[in-house]
């Protein structure tokens, strides 16, 4: 094209001179001199308008990046807070009522099974204890006495039922009152550590008011209410991960029971789940999340929600193809399917190898020519 523009002018001035008729050297040489500085101005001329016009084209092109699309493992997770318990958390009370007489253990002390926490006062009862002895010597001795006798067959047999019944009698009195003394003993029904102690020596005890608190929490339980529109997508056993915002924590578990009923008021059921704490780091009712999954697929295209514009027609995208050797903006129309983390599944109008256009989506309408960076 240059070329061509270069003979035609050169021809126009070559035509346009000639009829000067120069009649000697000098004239034919400044005539020459003279096109050869107008052809020289005329390639300037043409230099600049071919830049121009190829900057032109370039400013039209829109600079892009485009993303591959591949098939990938896709999940949906749902949320819910969970709320932490102790698989062992024990309000302690006494066996039976009285005057608590000493308290043999403090706050965050360790404590054993059946470990004795504190003891009521037992003064009246060993008392009882103690005149009770007395009377069963005598009844003992007496027993033993018409035994003989009813073994030589002098006496009557009612003398010798009366002083064995007697004698039986004060011996189940006597088990009865120790049985009580043991009762007054507060004992630790597990193995844990004392949490709170809520009586001092000389408060009143009784079966209806807990003395202390005892937990362990190598254990503990978490508690879930979900939706019950989720109650077909998860299961027993299934795999879950919870979160512990205040320890900057997650750990995974699994689903080791599902409520039978739904919660009339929150339409919720609840889902349990055991986890060892062997550090005791987790503690009862600490804020906690569970995610659990409730859709998967296991080959889906996945494109970041971001890239997902709806009109009248639906919803829709813009992929880069190649069209009569350009690389264009395409724009296709998509179903989207479910949602996460804001990455969302596309189930019908992209497919695997398709250049999904990742930067510049909105600078671009269908057609649009695009340079790929």
């Amino acid at each position: 094209m240059k070329k061509i523009l270069f003979l035609a002018t050169a021809a126009l001035i070559l035509s346009a001179c000639g009829n000067t008729n120069p009649t000697d050297d000098a004239g034919k040489r400044k005539q020459l001199q003279e096109l050869k500085q107008q052809v020289h101005a005329l390639e300037q001329q043409i230099h600049a308008l071919e830049t121009e016009l190829a900057d032109n084209t370039e400013e039209k092109l829109v600079n892009v990046k485009t993303t591959i699309l591949e098939d990938q493992k896709f999940e949906h997770f749902i949320e819910v807070t969970g709320t932490v318990e102790a698989e062992q958390d024990v309000d302690v009370s006494p066996e039976s009522a009285g005057v608590i007489k000493e308290v043999l253990v403090v706050e965050g002390q360790n404590v054993s099974k059946g470990q004795v926490m504190a003891k009521l006062n037992t003064d009246l009862l060993e008392r009882s204890i103690d005149e009770l002895q007395v009377q069963l010597d005598l009844a003992v001795t007496n027993y033993e006495r018409q035994k003989n006798l009813w073994d030589q067959n002098i006496g009557s047999e009612m003398q010798f039922l009366q002083a064995k019944n007697n004698k039986e009698s004060l011996e189940k009195r006597i088990q009865s009152l120790n049985t009580q003394i043991e009762m007054s003993e507060v004992k630790s029904p597990i193995n844990g550590v004392v949490d709170v102690v809520y009586q001092k020596k000389g408060h009143i005890g009784s079966p209806q008011v807990p003395f202390a608190k005892v937990i362990n929490t190598g254990s503990i339980k978490i508690y879930g209410d979900i939706s019950e529109s989720y109650i077909t997508k998860v299961h027993k056993g299934d795999e879950v991960e919870i979160r512990f915002p205040a320890l900057d924590k997650t750990v995974k578990a699994t689903i080791n029971q599902i409520g039978n009923t739904i919660d009339p008021n929150n339409r919720t059921f609840r889902v349990r789940i055991n986890l060892n704490n062997s550090t005791n780091q987790i503690k009862p009712n600490l804020i906690s999340v569970i995610s659990l999954r409730d859709y998967v697929n296991e080959s889906a295209i996945v494109v970041p929600s971001l890239y997902i514009k709806e009109d009248f027609k639906g919803h829709y995208t813009y992929i880069s193809e190649k069209a009569d050797g350009k690389d264009v903006a395409k724009k296709v129309y998509v179903t989207p399917g479910v949602t996460n983390n804001n990455m969302t599944e596309i189930t019908d109008g992209l497919t695997a190898g398709m250049h999904v256009i990742s930067e510049g989506y909105n600078q671009v309408i269908n057609g649009t020519a695009v340079k790929i960076n």
